[in-house]
């Protein structure tokens, strides 16, 4: 990897002054400060928007040079429903949901592109580091299950702003590490971690409202299997909020610990109902629980609720 050193320029964002000084584009610059490849003095630094006193030393770790253009891939992709206007998908743990300036294959994005008509596919460039055709809405990278997406312009506005307008129902299966009570509502607004950038938290810097109600499946003596119905959207929300009650998700390295039953967290997107762009009649769609979860359960000694998909 290639190492770049510069004087801080003093009262200038740390983000802008890589910009500047690398002539690099302002969010790739962001990207590597959240992603740790940034140093002030020789010690890592997680906030974009640290302002410099003009004395510190920047050292920036410039990542591989990566592949720019986003194309095409033959990936294997369960399509739950597709019409004229929208396509809904089975997600798979471990795929990105669409490119950034680090991540140029794999995604969803690639995996739908040449397969089938994706919304603004001709208003975004598939050089830039944010190209995104047909998403109005995300799933963690290792999060499994629903996600619909957008095939022409129209279906983009109403599906997004159903998003916006909260005139969604997500339903959420999860796997927790701890108890939680049978019924719970969890009124936690999320900001994001004062020390590391890409982590959220309760609170934290900038928080938004955010509501979860979780309902309780099944229990072992140690763990939780718990249906979760977020109200609002926030990065992260249901993996921060069941960390804060003490429950985080199996699996989760980042607010819990990583285990040996699953690689990846124990969270899936199991259900998810909106308006259909075209006649804003309510349509549900569905994803069957992943094998990986189904294993974890059991082998934590629980027993499969019959009439869970």
């Amino acid at each position: 990897m290639d190492v770049r050193v510069f004087e801080a320029p003093a009262g200038e964002r740390l983000d802008v002054a890589i910009s500047a000084a690398l002539l690099l584009s302002r969010t790739y610059a962001k990207e590597l400060v959240m992603s740790g490849f940034v140093q002030l003095d020789g010690r890592p630094v997680a906030k974009a928007a640290t302002k410099l006193s003009g004395v510190e030393l920047v050292s920036v770790l410039l990542p591989p040079p990566r592949p720019m253009r986003v194309e095409a891939e033959a990936l294997a992709l369960d399509i739950i429903y597709e019409d004229d206007d929208l396509a809904a998908i089975d997600k798979p743990p471990g795929m990105t949901a669409h490119p950034t300036a680090s991540v140029r294959n794999g995604t969803v994005v690639n995996a739908l592109l040449g397969r089938m008509s994706l919304a603004k596919d001709k208003d975004f460039d598939p050089e830039a580091e944010d190209y995104r055709p047909g998403i109005v809405h995300r799933l963690d990278k290792d999060t499994s299950g629903v996600m619909v997406i957008a095939k022409n312009a129209d279906a983009h506005r109403g599906l997004s702003a159903a998003f916006k307008k909260r005139l969604t129902e997500k339903e959420y299966l999860a796997i927790a590490v701890g108890s939680l009570g049978d019924d719970l509502y969890m009124d936690g607004p999320i900001g994001r971690h004062p020390l590391h950038g890409r982590k959220m938290m309760v609170g934290g810097g900038n928080p938004r409202s955010a509501s979860t109600y979780f309902r309780v499946l099944a229990r072992t003596p140690q763990h939780t299997l718990v249906r979760a119905k977020p109200h609002t959207g926030r990065t992260h929300q249901i993996r921060v909020h069941l960390a804060h009650l003490g429950a985080p998700v199996l699996g989760d390295s980042v607010y819990g610990r990583a285990s040996t039953l699953i690689p990846r967290h124990a969270l899936h997107a199991l259900r998810l109902t909106l308006p259909h762009p075209r006649d804003h009649q309510a349509i549900s769609f569905s994803a069957q629980v992943p094998a990986d979860m189904v294993e974890a359960w059991l082998k934590l000694g629980g027993s499969w609720p019959p009439d869970l998909i």
